[in-house]
C-alpha cells in the first residue's frame, strides 16, 4: 500500500483498516421472565444430568457479533427505507398538482349559467380583446432578466444556485427495494424462550346462589371436547365472605397471598371451537346425598322473607357446625360448562390455526417464504402471543345463570366429556340432570403481554412484580393436545397425580364415605411427608397432605382431584407417593373419631432410576405397612412375615394416573440412556452402571455408547426437540473429547458427528417444524446463534488410574459465564462443587503417550475433517444442510480466535494448513453439489439455491476470520467451477448473483475492493476550468485513461475483485436471452442497487471525499447502463398510455413491457424517418431484438446511474463528456430523457407503502385488463363502460385506471390507502417529492455538464436538440417549484447562448418548448409563473433578434396556447392572462428594444392569445354538456380554417376530449380529419405519387373528410413563414396521425376502417423502405381482420336517438333537432335521464320537461316558460337499393345519414287501437353529416314522412315475424332457446293479437275496395311463407330438444297444426280478379301452361311487394 497518497491512507483507516477483526464474542445474559430464575431447591447435591440441565437453562447466551455490521442505523435504514424522523429533515416540495387540489372547491361552487348558449355563433373579432389586458396588474418581474451577462457567468450563477440546499443522500429518498431479492439479509433467529400459547385472562367476578348459607370453593380448568383431553391444570379460587371464611378458621393454619388469586392466565396453543371452561364447585362435607344437600338451593329464595328467612338461619347454623367438624373435607356440589367458541371465534380460527402452527413450529416444507412474508408471520405470531388470541378479541363478560348438580355416580372425566359432548349438541343436558339456579360472572379477555403481579405455575413472581402486593394473577400451566416443539429453557419439575377410581364394593360395610389422603414422602416415617403439594385457594402455599372430595355412601367412588406436586431436584429410591384411605363419619357420635382407617397404597417415584409416569392400578393393603415397603412397587412386594393383608386378595382396586411436566426428566428411553452413558464418562462412577433395565460394565461402555449414539435419532421428535440444546452440547463434547475407557483410547468423533447429522436431517424433514426463508430449521438456527459454545475440555476425565488432572484454568474463564446475575453465581458455586474441580488426585506417572492423546482437539478442525471424510448418506445430508455446519464452523473459529488471542497475529498463520485444505475441499464439494443439483428438475433447484446461499454466507464470514487472499481464491474457484458445469445461462447468472450479493454486503466490502486504488488516475488537485482548457491540451494518454474508467476493463476486474465480478454478472444478465431472464435481470440490478444504497446510507461514508472515491469505484456501471439503453423500459410511452401529455399510446403495443416504439416516438418527436439528430435510440443503435427490462428494474438501474453522477468527481465527468463521440452523448441524453419520466412525481394519491412502482405496476395491469374488457363487447364490456362513465368516479384524483372497485383480485395490496394515516401519506408524499426534485436536479446538472463540455466542440447543433428534448420532457412532468426555478434558469442560459441555433435548427423542440413554457405561465404558483414569463419573453426577444421577425415563434406560441386550452382540464385562464400582462410589461420596460417594431408585434400577439383565451372561457361554461362543448370546439376549429396549424391543434384537442369520454371512433375521426388537412398541404408542397392526393383520398374512411379540402381563396400558401411549420406537416407526422387513428378505430371496434387507414399509410412506408414499420403494420392489420372474423355480430356500434329542443329558454337550440349517437345498448331512459338532469341543473328542474311520445310537437300547446326535450329512439334507414351494397353488419352501421322512427296512431287520435284501425307513421330523418363524425351529435336537415294503412302495418309485421323465424332456423350454430322463443311467439296458443287474429281481421273476407286487392294478396302470401317457416322451425326444434322437452315439442306441434288448419282456408282463397290469365291459351296446352303462368305472376307479385 506504499504508493497510496496520504489522503487515501487516511480514508482507508477511516473505513477501518483490515488488521482489526470484525467478529466479537459476546456473552449476553438470558432474559428471564421471573424475578428469580427457576432453580432447584437449595442445599442439595445434584445429579450430573440435572446439573447440566440447570446449567444450560441459566447460562448466558454466547453470541458472535459483527462489530460493524451496519451499525444498527444503516440496517434500520436499509430495512425501512427511512429513519424514524428522517422525513423531518426534509423540506416540503411544492407541486402545483397538489396546491390545486386544495383550491379546487372554490371553483366548483360557482352556479352554472347557460346564457352563453345564445351567442355562440360568429367568432368575436380580435380587437375586442374580451377585456383589455392592460387593465390587469402584471406579476412580479425578475429584476436582472434584461441585464447583459456573459454566458459563462450566467452558467456559474445557475450552478451555484443549484448546488445549495441539496439532499446529500439520494437513496434515503428512494423506496427500499423489494425484499424478495434481499438474500443478504440473514434473519436473526428468534431467541429461544419458554413457549406460551394464546394467553387468556379469566377473572372470577361473582359466584353466588339464591341463598348464601356456607362457604363454596371453585376450581376452573379448560377441556377440549373433541380431543377428550383436559388441557390445563386447575385454578382454585373462592369468593367466600369473611363470615364464611370464619367457619373454617380452625382448618386453615395460614393464608398465603399467592392463594388469594381470583384471576388466572390460561394458555391455549391450539385454539378450537371445542374448548370449554369448566367450573366445578365443592362445599364442605355434610351428611346426605349431593341431591339432598342441594335441595335448599333449588327451593328457597333469599327474597321470600318470613318463613324462608328462618330456614336460612337454621341452615347457616347447621353449615357452621359441619364446617367446624369436617372443615378439611369437601364434597362435590355443582358444575358449569362455558363454551369459549365465541372467544376463539371460528371464522378467525382458520387463520389462527395456521399462524399458530407456524408459531409452534409447523410450516409446510419446501415452501420458501419471502422475507417479508415470514416477517409478517412472525409478527402475527407475536401478536398472537401478546394478545392472547389476536388483538381482535374484546373483553367479554360471561354470565352463567344455572349450574348442573353433580351426580355422585358420574364424577369421572369420561362422564364429564360425555356431558360436554351432549351439551355441545343441544346446549342443555338430558332432562334427568337437575340444575341449580345461581350466578357466576367471569370476565374473559386476551391477556396483555405484560401483567403486573402474576405468578408462574411454580409460584415464582413474574416481572414486573410491584412491591405493594395487589391480589396476584396466576399463570395456569397448559397441557397441549399435540406436541409443542419448543426446546426447554427454564427449569420446571412438576408432577400431577390423578386418583381416578376405587373399588371397595366387596369390602366390609364400614367403607362408605371414602376419602384418600395423598402425601409425597421422602422416607417411611410419618414425619417424612414433604411440603411439596401446591395448596388450593385461601390457604398455605404448600401442603404436606391433601384429601380427595367425598361421595356420600359410595363404596366405589370416582375422583376428579388433581394433586400438583413440586418434584425435588434430586430423587432417590426413598421418594414415593403414599395414599391412605379413610372412612369419614358425617354424624357426630359420642367419642368416635371422624376418620376411620381403611387401608394404604403407594407408588415409588423412581423405577430403575427413571421417573415413573402413566396409569396404574394399585392394590390396597388393609393394615399398617411393613418397613422398607417403599423399596418395591405395591404390585410386586415380596412376601413378608407376617404377611400383608390385601383387599381383594392383592388385586388392583385403586386406579391412578401420574403425569410429569419436567425439563429435567426426559421421559424417553433413548435420551435417558444417552445422557446416563455420557455422565458415566464424565464423572467418576462405579461400574457396572445401571441404565434402564440393563447393567453395563466398563468394558461394554464404549460399545453401548456407540449404539446409543446411533439410536439417538430414533427417539421421539418431541423429547429430542425439548432437550435439543443439551443433546447437541453433549454430542459436540464427545466429538472433541478423547476418551480413555478401561485403558483403551476410544474415539467417538465420527459417531457423534453422524448423530448430529441425523438429528439435523430429521429436524429439517419434520413437517411440524418451522423454517426461515433460507430454508433453515429455526430450532437449529437459534441453537447455533445463541446456545452453541466450544465444548469445554473435560475437567476430570476418568483415567484408567482413576486420578484426576487439574483443569486448564484458561478454559474456566471462558467456558463459565463471565457476568451472570448473583443468583446464578451462587448456583454455579453449588453446581461446581458437586463435581469438586479442585480435588487434586494423586498423580500416577501417566506416560507421555496418554498425555498426547488427551490433548484436546480443536473443534473447528475436527468438524471440518468430519465433513470432508463423511461418505454416503451422511455426506449427502451434510451438504444438503450445509448451512448448519458452516455456521458451527464459523462460530467455533470465532471463539477459537477469541480464546487464543490470535487477533494480533497474521491471519495467514491463524489456522493450520490442514484446516485450510479441508475448507478448500468443502467449498469445492459444495459448489459441485450445487451444480449437480441444478441440472436436475425444478424441485432440486430450490435445494441448490439454498446451498448456494449458505456457501456465500460461509465465505462472507470467512472474510472476517481468515486470510482474504485465501478466501478470494475460493470465490474465484466457485465462479469458474459453476460456469464449467452449467449450461443454462439464467440459472447460472442467478446463482452467482445471489452468491455475490451476499459477499458484497460485507461490512468491509469497500476495503476488500481496494476502492481507494483508483486515486492515481484522476488528478488529485482540482483541474483548471474546462472552458479555458482545450481538449487537446490534456495528454491523450490521460484521455484514454479517463474513458477507460467508465468501462469494465480487465485491469479493473483485477484491482476491484468483487465489484468486477458483480459487474460481469450484470453485463451477462443484460445480454442474456432465454426463459426467465427478466427475473435474473431484476436480481442483478437489485444487487447493485442495494449495494449503492448501503454505501449511501453508511455513516462511515458521509464525507463527500469518501463518496467521490466510492462513486469512482462504480464508474464502469455508467458504461454498462449506456450499453443497455435499448433495453430500458420506456416510461415516456407508459405515460402516453395514460393519455398524459403525448398523442400516442394504445394498449395494443404494450403487451408485456412498453418497449420504446421507435417510429411512433419519432413521429411524435416529429423527426423524419432518418433524422440527423439522433432523436431516439433508433439511429444511434444497431437494430437487435433486445430483452426488455421491467419498469422496476429500469427504475433501480436509473437511480444507481443518478447516484454515480451525483457523487462522482464533477471535473472528471466533464472531461469524460468532452471526449465522448456525439453518438455516445446522444445515448446519454436518451438515458436522461428516460430518467426524467422515470422519476416523475406521482403525487400523494399514489405514494404508497408498496412504493410507487408497485402501484404503477398494478395500474398498468389493470389498464390492460380494463382495456380488454372494454373492447370485449357484450354485456360485460357494457357494464364496465357504465362503471366508467364520468359520473361515478369515486376518486377523481387517481388516474383513470384506478377507477373500478378496489376489492378486486390482487390489486388490493397495491392501493390499500384506506388503512394509512394521513400523516403517513403526507410523509411518503414528502419523501417522494424530494426524490423527484433531487433526481431531476441531478439530471439538470448532467445536462449542464454536457452543454458546457460540448460548447467547445462543433457537434453542439445535434446535441442541443437532445438537451432540449430532455428539458422539455422534464417540463412536461409534474415538477416541484424548486426544480422549475432551476430548470427555467438553465433554459434562459441556453437561449442566451444558442439562440440562433435554436430557432433555425430545432424547430420541433422550439414548438414543444413554447407549449411547455406557456403551460407554466398558467401555473397557480407565483414563483413558477414569473420564471415562465421571463423565459417566454426571452424566447421571443432572441427569436426577434435572430430573424428580426418572430413569425415562427408567434405561430408556435399561438398553436401551443390553442392546444393547451383544449387539453388541460386544470388550466386556469386568469393566471394565464396575468402572465400575458407580465410579458407585455417586460416588452414595455425593455429599453433596448423600444426602437424596433418588436414591442408592437408582441402586443399584437398577446391580443391574439387573449382572444383564444376568450373562446376557452366559453368552453368552460359547457364543461358539463359534452355535446355542446364539442359543437363549440368544432366551431373554434372551423374558425381557424385559414390557419391550418391551429385547426390541426383544435382537431387534436377534440380527439383528446373524445378519448377521455371513451368515444374512440369520434376521436379517430378527428385525427383522420387532421391527417386529411396535412395531406392537403403536403400535396401543395411536394408532389409525391405515394402521398395521398389531399382529402379526396380519405373518402373511403369517411365521406365527411371533404370538409378539409383547401379550396377557399383565403387559404394561406404553405410557403409563408411560420405556416405549416408544425411537426405534423411532414410525412412522418402524417403517418403518426394515421397510425394513432387506426389504433383508436381498433379500440372502438371499427376494424374495417383500420384497413382503409393503413391503405394510405402503407405506400408511404414502402417508399421509405421502412420494413420494421411495415411488419408491425401488417401485424396490426392481421389482428384487425382476425377480430372481424372472431367478433362478427357481437360488436356493438352505437345507438341513435333523435333529440328535439323546444322552448325559448334554449336560445339558438329552440326547435332544433339533432341525432345523438350514444354508446351501444344505451336505453332511452338513460339518455333522457342524462339530458333532463343536465338541463334541469341549468334552468331548474321544475322548468324542464321530457315529452314522452314521438308525435309531432305543437308549439302553441307548450308552456313558454318551460324547456321541452323530445327524445325518440331511431334506427338507421336504408333504401332497398342501398341494401345491396350494405351487406355486412359493419356496413349497416357505418356512414349513416338517414334514420327512421315509427309512430303508431289511429284516426281518432289515440296512439293504439284495434288491428283494423291501427295506422303507422314512418319518419325518415337526414343529418347534415354521416355518422361516425367528429362529433357525437349532428343536426337534422331533412324530414320525410310515410303513412302506412292498417293492412300495410300487418304486412310489415308479418314480414318481420317471418324473417325472425328464418334467422332462427338458419342460425349457426343452432340456438335452441332462441328458436323456441320465436316459435312460441308464432304458434303459441295464447298469443294475443297474434298471427291468427291478424289473419282473421284482414283475410277473413275479400275486401270490398279493389284498391286493397293487392295488399290483401300480399298479406296472404306473407302468411303462406310464414306457416311454411313455422313448419321448418318445428322440425328443426325436434332435432334440437333434449329428452325432458319432448312434451313441450308435442305441444308446439299440436299448436302448429291447429294454426295451420285455422289459416288454411284463408291462405288458399285467392282473389280471382288478380289471377285472370294474361293471354288466351290454346286448349291443348292448358294444364301445364296454366300453372306456370300463374307461378310467374305470383313471383312477380311477390317481388313487387
Amino acid at each position: 500500500m506504499t504508493h497510496l497518497n496520504s489522503l487515501d491512507v487516511e480514508l482507508a483507516q477511516e473505513l477501518e483498516d483490515f488488521t482489526e477483526d470484525d467478529l466479537d464474542v459476546l456473552f449476553t445474559p438470558k432474559e428471564c421472565r421471573t424475578l428469580q430464575p427457576s432453580l432447584p431447591e437449595e442445599g442439595v447435591e445434584l445429579d450430573p444430568h440435572v446439573r447440566d440441565c440447570v446449567q444450560t437453562y441459566i447460562r448466558e447466551w454466547l453470541i458472535v457479533n459483527r462489530k460493524n455490521q451496519g451499525s444498527s442505523e444503516i440496517c434500520g435504514f436499509k430495512k425501512t427505507g427511512s429513519r424514524r424522523d428522517f422525513h423531518k429533515t426534509l423540506q416540503k416540495q411544492t407541486f402545483e398538482s397538489e396546491s390545486l387540489e386544495s383550491r379546487e372547491p372554490s371553483t366548483q361552487a360557482r352556479p352554472r349559467h347557460l346564457n352563453v348558449l345564445c351567442d355562440v355563433s360568429g367568432k368575436v373579432p380580435l380587437t375586442a380583446c374580451g377585456f383589455d389586458l392592460r387593465s390587469l396588474q402584471p406579476d412580479q418581474r425578475l429584476e436582472n432578466l434584461l441585464q447583459q451577462v456573459s454566458a459563462e457567468d450566467f452558467e456559474k450563477q445557475n450552478e451555484e444556485a443549484r448546488r445549495t440546499n441539496r439532499h446529500a443522500e439520494l437513496f434515503a429518498l428512494y423506496p427500499s427495494v423489494d425484499e424478495e431479492d434481499a438474500v443478504e439479509i440473514r434473519p436473526v433467529p428468534e431467541c429461544p424462550k419458554e413457549h406460551l400459547g394464546n394467553r387468556i385472562l379469566v377473572k372470577v367476578l361473582t359466584l353466588k346462589f339464591e341463598i348464601e348459607i356456607e362457604p363454596l370453593f371453585a376450581s376452573i380448568a379448560l377441556y377440549d371436547v373433541k380431543e377428550r383431553k383436559k388441557i390445563s391444570e386447575n385454578f382454585h379460587c373462592d369468593l367466600n365472605s369473611d363470615q364464611f371464611k370464619g367457619f373454617l378458621r380452625a382448618h386453615t393454619p395460614s393464608v398465603a397471598p399467592s392463594s388469594q388469586a381470583k384471576s388466572a392466565v390460561f394458555s391455549v396453543t391450539y385454539p378450537s371451537s371445542d374448548i370449554y371452561l369448566v367450573v366445578k364447585i365443592e362445599k364442605v362435607l355434610q351428611q346426605g346425598e349431593i341431591g339432598d344437600c342441594a335441595e335448599p338451593y333449588m327451593v328457597i329464595k333469599e327474597g321470600d322473607g318470613g318463613k324462608s328467612k328462618e330456614k336460612i338461619e337454621k341452615l347457616k347454623l347447621q353449615a357452621e357446625s359441619f364446617c367446624q367438624r369436617l372443615g378439611k373435607y369437601r364434597m362435590p356440589f355443582a358444575w358449569a360448562p362455558i363454551s369459549l367458541t365465541s372467544f376463539f371465534n371460528v371464522s378467525t380460527l382458520e387463520r389462527e390455526v395456521t399462524d399458530v402452527e407456524s408459531m409452534v413450529g409447523r410450516s409446510s416444507v419446501g415452501e420458501r417464504r419471502t422475507l417479508s412474508q415470514s416477517r409478517r408471520l412472525s409478527e402475527r405470531a407475536l401478536s398472537l402471543e401478546e394478545n392472547g388470541v389476536g388483538s381482535n378479541y374484546k373483553t367479554t363478560t360471561m354470565t352463567v345463570n344455572s349450574f348442573f348438580k353433580q351426580e355422585g355416580d358420574r364424577l369421572s372425566d369420561e362422564d364429564l366429556f360425555k356431558f360436554l359432548a351432549d351439551y355441545k349438541r343441544s346446549s342443555s343436558l338430558q332432562r334427568r340432570v337437575k340444575s341449580i339456579p345461581g350466578l357466576l360472572r367471569l370476565e374473559i379477555s386476551s391477556a396483555p403481554e405484560i401483567i403486573n403481579c402474576s405468578l408462574t405455575p411454580e409460584m415464582l413472581p413474574v416481572k414486573p412484580f410491584p412491591e405493594n402486593r395487589t391480589r396476584p394473577h396466576k399463570e395456569i400451566l397448559e397441557f397441549p393436545i399435540r406436541e409443542v416443539y419448543v426446546p426447554h429453557t427454564v427449569y420446571r419439575n412438576l408432577l400431577y397425580v390423578y386418583p381416578q377410581r376405587l373399588n371397595f364394593a366387596n369390602k366390609l360395610a364400614s367403607a362408605r364415605n371414602i376419602t384418600i389422603k395423598i402425601q409425597f414422602m421422602c422416607g417411611e416415617d410419618a414425619s417424612n411427608a414433604m411440603p411439596v403439594i401446591f395448596g388450593k385457594s385461601n390457604g398455605p402455599e404448600f401442603l404436606q397432605e391433601v384429601y380427595t372430595a367425598i361421595t356420600y355412601h359410595n363404596k366405589s367412588p370416582d375422583f376428579y382431584e388433581e394433586v400438583k406436586i413440586k418434584l425435588p431436584a434430586k430423587l432417590t429410591v426413598n421418594h414415593h407417593l403414599l395414599f391412605t384411605f379413610y372412612h369419614i363419619s358425617c354424624q357426630q357420635k359420642q367419642g368416635a373419631s371422624v376418620e376411620s382407617l381403611l387401608g394404604y397404597s403407594w407408588l415409588p417415584i423412581l423405577l430403575n432410576e427413571r421417573l415413573q409416569t402413566g396409569s396404574y392400578c394399585l392394590p390396597v393393603a388393609l393394615e399398617k405397612l411393613p418397613p422398607n415397603y417403599s423399596m418395591h412397587s405395591a404390585e410386586k412386594v415380596p412376601l413378608q412375615n407376617p404377611p400383608i393383608k390385601w383387599a381383594e386378595g392383592h388385586k388392583g382396586v385403586f386406579n391412578i394416573e401420574v403425569q410429569a411436566v419436567s425439563s429435567v426428566h426426559t421421559q424417553d428411553n433413548h435420551l435417558e440412556k444417552f445422557f446416563t452413558l455420557c455422565h458415566s464418562l464424565e464423572s467418576q462412577v462405579t461400574f457396572p452402571i445401571r441404565v434402564l433395565d440393563q447393567k453395563i460394565s466398563e468394558t461394554s461402555l464404549e460399545h453401548e455408547l456407540k449404539l446409543s449414539l446411533i439410536c439417538l435419532n430414533s427417539s421421539r421428535l418431541e423429547p429430542l426437540v425439548l432437550f435439543l440444546h443439551l443433546v447437541l452440547d453433549k454430542l459436540f463434547q464427545l466429538s472433541v473429547q478423547p476418551m480413555v475407557i478401561a485403558g483403551q483410547t476410544a474415539n467417538f468423533s465420527q459417531f457423534a458427528f453422524e448423530s448430529v447429522v441425523a438429528i439435523a436431517n430429521s429436524l429439517h424433514n419434520s413437517k411440524d417444524l418451522a423454517k426461515d426463508q433460507h430454508g433453515r430449521n429455526c430450532l437449529l438456527a437459534s441453537y447455533v446463534h445463541y446456545v452453541f459454545r466450544l465444548p469445554e475440555p473435560p475437567r476430570d476425565p476418568p483415567k484408567s488410574g482413576g486420578a484426576a488432572t487439574l483443569p486448564d484454568p484458561r478454559y474456566h474463564t471462558y467456558g463459565r459465564t463471565s457476568a451472570a446475575a448473583v443468583s446464578s453465581k451462587l448456583l454455579q458455586a453449588r453446581v461446581m462443587s458437586s463435581s469438586n474441580p479442585d480435588l487434586a488426585g494423586t498423580h500416577c506417572a501417566a506416560d507421555e503417550e496418554v498425555k498426547n492423546i488427551m490433548s484436546s482437539k480443536h473443534f473447528h478442525e475436527e468438524l471440518a475433517l468430519q465433513m470432508v471424510v463423511s461418505t454416503g448418506m451422511v455426506r449427502e445430508t451434510v451438504f444438503k444442510y450445509a448451512w448448519f455446519f458452516f455456521e458451527l464452523l464459523v462460530k467455533s473459529m470465532a471463539q477459537y480466535v477469541h480464546n487464543m488471542d490470535k487477533r494480533d497475529n497474521f491471519r495467514r498463520t491463524r489456522f493450520s494448513d490442514r484446516f485450510k485444505d479441508d475448507i478448500t475441499t468443502i467449498v469445492n464439494v459444495v459448489t459441485s453439489e450445487t451444480a449437480a443439483l441444478l441440472v436436475k428438475p425444478q424441485k432440486e433447484n430450490e435445494q441448490a439455491e439454498k446451498i448456494n446461499i449458505s456457501l456465500a454466507f460461509f465465505l462472507y464470514d470467512l472474510l472476517s476470520l481468515m486470510d482474504r487472499g485465501f478466501v478470494f481464491n475460493l470465490i474465484k474457484h466457485y465462479c469458474n467451477q459453476l460456469s464449467a458445469k452449467l449450461t443454462n445461462l439464467p440459472t447460472l447468472i442467478s446463482m452467482r448473483l445471489e452468491f455475490l450479493r451476499i459477499l458484497c454486503s460485507h461490512e468491509h466490502y469497500l476495503n476488500l475492493n481496494l476502492f481507494f486504488m483508483n486515486a492515481d488516475t484522476a488528478p488529485a488537485s482540482p483541474c483548471p476550468s474546462i472552458s479555458s482548457q482545450n481538449s487537446s491540451s490534456c495528454s491523450s494518454f490521460q484521455d484514454q485513461k479517463i474513458a477507460s474508467m467508465f468501462d469494465l476493463t480487465p485491469e479493473y476486474r483485477q484491482q476491484h475483485f468483487l465489484t468486477g465480478l458483480l459487474f460481469t454478472e450484470l453485463v451477462a444478465a443484460l445480454d442474456a436471452e432465454g426463459e426467465g431472464i427478466s427475473k435474473v435481470q431484476r436480481k442483478a440490478v437489485s444487487a447493485i442497487h442495494s449495494l449503492l444504497s448501503s454505501h449511501d446510507l453508511d455513516p462511515r461514508c458521509v464525507k463527500p471525499e469518501v463518496k467521490v472515491k466510492i462513486a469512482a469505484l462504480y464508474l464502469p456501471l455508467v458504461g454498462i447502463i449506456l450499453d443497455a439503453l435499448p433495453q430500458l423500459y420506456d416510461f415516456t410511452a407508459a405515460d402516453a398510455r395514460s393519455g398524459k401529455n403525448r398523442a400516442n399510446g394504445s394498449d395494443e403495443d404494450q403487451e408485456g413491457i412498453s418497449a420504446i416504439n421507435q417510429n411512433m416516438a419519432l413521429a411524435i418527436a416529429g423527426n423524419n424517418f432518418t433524422s440527423k439528430t439522433s432523436g431516439t435510440m433508433l439511429s444511434s443503435l444497431p437494430y437487435k431484438q433486445y430483452n426488455m427490462l421491467s419498469a422496476d428494474t429500469t427504475r433501480n438501474l436509473m437511480i444507481c446511474f443518478l447516484w454515480i453522477m451525483k457523487n462522482a468527481d464533477q471535473s472528471l465527468i466533464k472531461k469524460w463528456i468532452a471526449d465522448l463521440p456525439s453518438m455516445q452523448l446522444n445515448r446519454i441524453l436518451d438515458l436522461l430523457f428516460i430518467c426524467v419520466s422515470c422519476f416523475e412525481y406521482k403525487g400523494k394519491q399514489s405514494s404508497d407503502k408498496v412504493s410507487t412502482q408497485v402501484l404503477q405496476k398494478s395500474r398498468d395491469v389493470k389498464a390492460r385488463l380494463e382495456e380488454a374488457l372494454l373492447r370485449g363487447e357484450g354485456a360485460r364490456g357494457e357494464m364496465m363502460r357504465r362503471c366508467r362513465a364520468p359520473g361515478n368516479d369515486r376518486f377523481p384524483g387517481l388516474s383513470e385506471n384506478l377507477r373500478w372497485r378496489k376489492e378486486q383480485t390482487h390489486w388490493r395490496q397495491a392501493n390499500e390507502k384506506q388503512d394509512k394515516t394521513k400523516a403517513e401519506l403526507d410523509q411518503e408524499a414528502l419523501i417522494s417529492g424530494n426524490l423527484a426534485t433531487e433526481a431531476n436536479l441531478i439530471i439538470l446538472d448532467m445536462q449542464e455538464n454536457i452543454i458546457q463540455a460540448t460548447s467547445a466542440l462543433d457537434c453542439k447543433d445535434s446535441l442541443l436538440g437532445g438537451v432540449l428534448r430532455v428539458l422539455v420532457n422534464s417540463l412536461s412532468c409534474d415538477q416541484s417549484t424548486t426544480y422549475l426555478t432551476h430548470c427555467f434558469a438553465t433554459l434562459r442560459a441556453l437561449i442566451a447562448k444558442f439562440g440562433d441555433l435554436l430557432f433555425e435548427e430545432e424547430v420541433e423542440q422550439c414548438a414543444d418548448l413554447c407549449q411547455r413554457v406557456l403551460h407554466h405561465c398558467s401555473s397557480s404558483m407565483d414563483v413558477t409563473r414569473s420564471q415562465a414569463c421571463a423565459t417566454l419573453y426571452l424566447l421571443m426577444r432572441f427569436s426577434f433578434g435572430a430573424t428580426s421577425n418572430f413569425a415562427r415563434v408567434k405561430m408556435q406560441v399561438t398553436m401551443s396556447l390553442a392546444s393547451l386550452v383544449g387539453k388541460a382540464p386544470d388550466f386556469n385562464e386568469e393566471y394565464l392572462r396575468r402572465s400575458l400582462r407580465t410579458i407585455l410589461a417586460y416588452a414595455e420596460e425593455d429599453i433596448a428594444m423600444q426602437a424596433t417594431p418588436f414591442p408592437t408585434q408582441v402586443e399584437e400577439l398577446l391580443c391574439n392569445l387573449n382572444s383564444i383565451l376568450y373562446d376557452t372561457v366559453k368552453m368552460r361554461e359547457f364543461q358539463e354538456d359534452p355535446e355542446m362543448l364539442m359543437d363549440l370546439m368544432y366551431r373554434i376549429a372551423k374558425s381557424y380554417q385559414t390557419s391550418p396549424d391551429l385547426r390541426l391543434t383544435w382537431l387534436q384537442n377534440m380527439a383528446e376530449k373524445h378519448t377521455k369520454k371513451k368515444c374512440y371512433t369520434e376521436a379517430a375521426m378527428c385525427l383522420v380529419h387532421a391527417a386529411a388537412l396535412v395531406a392537403e398541404y403536403l400535396s401543395m408542397l411536394e408532389d409525391h405519387s405515394y402521398l395521398p392526393v389531399g382529402s379526396v383520398s380519405f373518402q373511403n374512411i369517411s365521406s365527411n373528410v371533404l370538409e378539409e379540402s383547401a379550396v377557399s381563396d383565403d387559404t394561406l400558401s404553405p410557403d409563408e413563414d411560420g405556416v405549416c411549420s408544425g411537426r405534423y406537416f411532414t410525412e412522418s407526422g402524417l403517418v403518426g396521425l394515421l397510425e394513432h387513428a387506426a389504433e383508436l378505430f381498433s379500440t372502438g371496434g371499427l376494424y374495417e376502417t383500420v384497413n382503409e387507414v393503413y391503405k394510405l399509410v402503407i405506400p408511404i412506408l414502402e417508399a421509405h423502405r421502412d420494413f420494421r414499420k411495415l411488419t408491425s403494420t401488417h401485424d396490426k392489420l392481421q389482428k384487425a381482420f382476425d377480430s372481424i372474423i372472431s367478433k362478427g355480430h357481437k360488436r356493438m356500434f352505437g345507438t341513435y336517438f333523435r333529440v328535439g329542443f323546444y322552448g325559448s329558454k334554449f336560445g339558438d337550440l329552440d326547435e332544433q333537432e339533432f341525432v345523438y349517437k350514444e354508446p351501444a345498448i344505451t336505453k332511452l331512459p338513460e339518455i333522457s335521464h342524462r339530458l333532463e338532469g343536465f338541463y334541469g341543473q341549468c334552468f331548474g328542474e321544475e322548468f324542464v320537461e321530457v315529452i314522452k311520445d314521438s308525435a309531432p310537437v305543437d308549439k302553441t300547446k307548450l308552456d313558454p316558460n318551460k324547456a321541452y326535450i323530445q327524445i325518440t329512439f331511431v334506427e338507421p334507414y336504408f333504401d332497398e337499393y342501398e341494401m345491396k351494397d350494405r351487406v355486412t353488419y359493419f356496413e349497416k352501421n357505418f356512414n349513416l345519414r338517414r334514420f327512421m322512427y315509427t309512430t303508431p296512431f289511429t284516426l281518432e287520435g289515440r296512439p293504439r287501437g284495434e288491428l283494423q284501425e291501427q295506422y303507422r307513421r314512418n319518419t325518415v330523418l337526414t343529418t347534415m353529416h354521416a355518422f361516425p363524425y367528429v362529433k357525437t351529435r349532428i343536426s337534422v336537415i331533412q324530414k320525410e314522412e310515410f303513412v302506412l294503412t292498417p293492412i300495410e302495418v300487418a304486412i310489415e309485421d308479418m314480414k318481420k315475424k317471418t324473417l325472425q323465424l328464418a334467422v332462427a332456423i338458419h342460425q349457426e350454430p343452432p340456438d335452441a332457446k332462441m328458436l323456441q322463443m320465436v316459435l312460441q311467439g308464432s304458434v303459441g296458443a295464447t298469443v294475443n293479437q297474434g298471427p291468427l287474429e291478424v289473419a282473421q281481421v284482414f283475410l277473413a273476407e275479400i275486401p270490398a275496395d279493389p284498391k286493397l286487392y293487392r295488399h290483401h294478396n300480399k298479406l296472404r302470401l306473407c302468411f303462406k311463407e310464414f306457416i311454411m317457416r313455422c313448419g321448418e322451425a318445428v322440425e328443426k326444434n325436434k332435432r334440437l330438444i333434449t329428452a325432458d322437452q319432448r312434451e313441450y315439442q308435442q305441444e308446439l306441434k299440436k299448436n302448429y297444426h291447429k294454426l295451420k288448419e285455422n289459416l288454411r282456408p284463408m291462405i288458399e282463397r285467392k282473389i280471382p280478379e288478380l289471377y285472370k290469365p294474361i293471354f288466351r291459351v290454346e286448349s291443348h296446352k292448358r294444364d301445364s301452361f296454366h300453372r306456370s303462368s300463374f307461378r310467374k305472376c305470383e313471383t312477380q307479385l311477390s317481388q313487387g311487394s
